[in-house]
């Protein structure tokens, strides 16, 4: 086998992985604005690191020169960002945000316990200061 067969044969596996992963990475770049929209960033930092693992697939179509699907990952993510940065400022500034969370929510009561009575007996396990966790003082 020549080195140009070779080389032809892997472009064709690399390049379909390329345009696979320029899809995730368009996938990721959506979430990521609509992240951003709801202030969510935490959402927004996990679907730019699955970003990150679409583009590194679509670097692969980059072995037969094929570098649109790199651009194509690149330019979602940039231009999500953006949207989502602009629309995120269109919705604080109409007052559209979160709600606030409400700080006086009632906590359950707490449940008496009962106490034996002073004079009760009750019965104590035996137990050897070498056995025990916590000393028992009759």
């Amino acid at each position: 086998m020549t080195t140009m067969r070779v080389a032809s044969d892997l472009a064709a596996v690399m390049v379909p992985i390329g345009y696979v992963g320029a899809a995730i990475a368009a996938a990721c770049a959506i979430v990521a604005a609509v992240a951003v929209i709801r202030g969510s960033g935490g959402l927004a930092g996990g679907a730019v690191g699955v970003w990150i693992v679409g583009a590194l697939l679509s670097v692969t179509a980059s072995f037969a020169q094929e570098w649109t699907p790199l651009v194509l990952s690149g330019a979602a993510l940039v231009g999500m960002l953006v949207i989502g940065g602009v629309v995120r400022a269109i919705m604080t500034a109409a007052g559209a945000g979160r709600p606030a969370r409400e700080t006086d929510e009632a906590l359950p009561a707490a449940v008496p316990v009962s106490r034996p009575a002073v004079g009760s007996k009750t019965p104590r396990v035996a137990t050897s200061p070498t056995t025990a966790s916590i000393a028992v003082v009759p």
